[in-house]
């Protein structure tokens, strides 16, 4: 049997973008995901590539300190800066050894951005915090509720300096149109909790 070309390329290119997007699977927030101003934290993974310069290009993961080892210049601290500042850090350090470096930064996987949740869900554990991100939202990445789920009693646990907040979230009100202030805004770690 005789296939003609022009299918048998257009089954090749849905081969290797299947395959691509297989690979670059979901893991976290990805380089396209944080912005600009997204504040780099402990654990996140970074891709640091210095052009013309192989040995130089890697990728590093923020260490619990915020601090990230490169080679020449050593450690830095990469926690709480941007993107962008850090780049101008490497790029400055870096002149002693190179001439005229060109570097990018890029946050492969965000890890400093987590929630957590824990109860009766259908997928409870760690979800990676995206901008914007509310309790509503962080419930349906969890999968949703179970069964036996009491979606009238969900508690949100927030730190805030030694202190230890809890916020209340009525998934029934929320749905019914009241209350509708209670989709807070969720901060990194905070934890919730379906009973």
């Amino acid at each position: 049997m005789h296939i003609s070309k022009r299918p048998q390329r257009i089954l090749s290119s849905l081969i290797v973008v299947m395959a691509f997007l297989i690979i670059s699977g979901p893991r976290g927030v990805r380089a396209s995901g944080p912005s600009e101003h997204y504040q780099i934290g402990p654990n996140d993974l970074l891709h640091i590539y210095v052009w013309k310069e192989p040995d130089l290009t890697r990728d590093v993961t923020v260490m619990a300190d915020g601090r990230i080892t490169f080679p020449l210049i050593g450690e830095i601290l990469a926690s709480g800066k941007t993107v962008a500042q850090l780049k101008e850090i490497i790029s400055k350090k870096l002149k002693k050894y190179v001439t005229a470096p060109e570097v990018t930064v890029l946050v492969v996987e965000s890890r400093s951005r987590i929630v957590y949740t824990i109860g009766r869900l259908a997928r409870p554990g760690p979800i990676p915090l995206a901008p914007g991100m509310t309790v509503l939202q962080a419930l349906s990445a969890a999968g949703g509720f179970t069964e036996w789920a009491d979606t009238k009693n969900i508690i949100i646990v927030r730190r805030k300096g030694e202190k230890e907040i809890q916020l209340r979230f009525n998934y029934k009100e929320f749905i019914d149109g009241k209350n509708i202030e209670q989709n807070v805004l969720l901060e990194p770690n905070d934890t919730i909790i379906v009973p």
